[in-house]
């Protein structure tokens, strides 16, 4: 059985988008903040996503984060600290990853 030479040349092209948690990573660190802070603020945004079913972050606002911050409150009986947190979180999300003014 004989095989063919076959080159495969690859071709230098542009990176794909990262994803929206991939990116927001990405920005902490350039950001220099620490690991345990990266982690929460992750955590906080994939929790904020999954919460409103997947939804993008750019399709919603305002409105989404009060409801998602009121749930945390009402529902997941957390601290006040513990919600500051959160809307941190998701105020870095809008502001630095998404350059987005949510007001």
């Amino acid at each position: 059985m004989e095989h063919a030479n076959v080159t495969v040349k690859w071709a230098p092209g542009p990176r794909p988008k990262p994803k929206l948690l991939e990116r927001a990573r990405e920005i902490i660190r350039l950001k220099h903040y620490s690991i345990r802070t990266e982690r929460a603020y992750l955590n906080w945004m994939r929790r904020y996503i999954l919460f409103h079913h997947k939804r993008h972050p750019q399709e919603m606002g305002p409105a989404e984060i009060e409801a998602f911050l009121t749930h945390l409150a009402m529902a997941g009986h957390v601290a006040h600290s513990t919600q500051n947190q959160a809307f941190n979180a998701l105020l870095f999300l809008y502001r630095e990853v998404l350059g987005i003014s949510v007001g």
